[in-house]
């Protein structure tokens, strides 16, 4: 028998791994070209976060030999080992590991690092990838599939759609790059009356870690905070990072009308009392710090910090800026603008795919109320929505205000740009000089790891 005959082998442990609800990876051991051992994934079943496929091929073979070392057996396995597996390996003494798919994410016999390519180890295994590779993607990804299918039909069981909204379809959301996150699904708050509000919720941190409630703004969704969630885990933090109804993963309410400025601000605040967050920096820009700054005077011991980046407090008492006043056109005259070519023009730097992640949300016009509302919910007078309690919360950031402040700012921005900021700046009580990101625009968060990153040195710095 060859390679691909024991690669065969593998892929039918495999198969049988999937069979019992586990990855499907599987492995056989050969001695003297004959299969003395196999194993197959087997974590769940076990309660044993060891059993891995290789590790029990490895175990049932020194059974069979009588001796922990295999000095002269080949493992076949239709995954790259990951590090815990590729070290077993090694102590085992292996003459050759044979694997199919490369594991882009965990693979330690070469795509993440190589534990096998270690001159100072007393003992070189050899190792061949690449063995019968796309029947061996082809397991995990099906089994992938059928898996997000499965909880797809257990989410739409559980957040049931209004006949006044539209869901966009969840494979939209397929394969969005930097965007791993697991979805979270809220349609019980009073405020939504039945309506699905997505968020993210990364990370439990510990008892004095802060939370990171992440408001993102118009046409955006929380696909905007990629660059920075990661470096906010990193350092040990919550975050939060919800998409609003008629945005990202949340519900689309079919009509203009739906949308207002107190119906969403309303949303928000019940999110925050019923995931109960508390040690919050919040997190702003655009539409996000229209509403988002409105909301610690509702709690403020809940608040501990704020990052606010190219947005304003909308109090009906100035004028619309005519960068403003041109986008609102703009948007009327187009309502089926291309939300991918908005970031392309704006940051040259993303890919293709990243601009292309913000139209997921929107297939047609029908899923497009929002985009359509909001740019008319700003408050433009006096007595307009939401111009009253802009005032208030403009009073509680200039007198009440106890927390920390942050302010970065996208130099490029045409509407929301250093001239308002520093206006901003000049209305929240110990708001410091801002960052001001000379390359950045309104989306100010696609440069956002440098921000998040002076964000922890500075919230939770000496």
């Amino acid at each position: 028998m060859g390679d691909e005959d024991f690669m065969r082998l593998a892929l039918a442990q495999a198969g049988e791994a999937a069979a019992a609800g586990e990855v499907p990876v599987g492995a056989v051991l050969v001695h003297q070209g004959q299969v003395i051992a196999t194993g197959r994934n087997a974590p769940i079943d076990r309660h044993d976060p060891t059993a891995h496929a290789e590790m029990l091929a490895l175990r049932a073979g020194a059974g069979v030999l009588g001796n922990y070392r295999l000095e002269d057996c080949e493992l076949f396995v239709t995954l790259e080992p990951c590090a815990m597996c590729s070290g077993a390996m090694l102590h085992a003494r292996l003459k050759r590991v044979v694997f199919g798919a490369a594991d882009p994410k965990t693979g330690a016999a070469g795509s993440v690092l190589n534990l096998f390519d270690h001159a100072q180890l007393n003992h070189q295994t050899l190792v061949q990838g690449g063995v019968l590779a796309d029947e061996c993607g082809a397991t995990l990804q099906d089994f992938f599939r059928q898996r997000r299918a499965l909880q797809r039909q257990e989410t739409r069981a559980a957040h049931p759609l209004r006949d006044d909204a539209l869901r966009t379809p969840d494979e939209a959301y397929d394969g969005l790059p930097g965007y791993p996150w697991q979805p979270n699904y809220l349609s019980n708050l009073p405020s939504l009356a039945g309506l699905r509000m997505h968020y993210l919720d990364e990370g439990e941190g510990s008892n004095d870690a802060l939370t990171y409630l992440c408001l993102h703004g118009n046409p955006a969704w929380s696909y905007l905070y990629r660059q920075m969630i990661p470096v906010f885990l990193d350092a040990g933090h919550r975050v939060v990072a919800p998409d609003l109804i008629g945005f990202g993963k949340s519900d689309k309410p079919k009509k203009d009308s739906f949308h207002s400025f107190d119906g969403h601000r309303q949303n928000l605040l019940d999110l925050v009392e019923r995931l109960d967050l508390r040690n919050i920096v919040l997190v702003v820009q655009d539409w996000g710090g229209l509403l988002g700054l409105t909301l610690p005077m509702a709690a403020p011991e809940r608040y501990r910090g704020l990052l606010v980046m190219n947005t304003t407090l909308a109090t009906g008492e100035q004028p619309l800026s005519a960068g403003f006043l041109a986008w609102r056109e703009m948007c009327a005259k187009n309502p089926e603008f291309d939300v991918a070519r908005l970031f392309t023009r704006g940051n040259p730097q993303m890919s293709a795919a990243e601009c292309a992640a913000y139209n997921a949300p929107f297939p047609d016009k029908g899923h497009r109320a929002a985009l359509r509302a909001f740019p008319h919910m700003v408050p433009e007078f006096f007595d307009s929505p939401g111009a009253e309690i802009s005032r208030r919360a403009r009073d509680f950031w200039r007198d009440q205000w106890q927390g920390q402040t942050l302010m970065a700012v996208g130099a490029q921005d045409p509407v929301l740009g250093l001239p308002v900021m520093l206006e901003l700046q000049q209305r929240i009580k110990g708001c410091p000089e801002p960052i001001v990101m000379e390359n950045a625009g309104h989306f100010v968060q696609e440069h956002g790891e440098p921000i998040a990153r002076q964000a922890i040195d500075f919230f939770t710095g000496p």
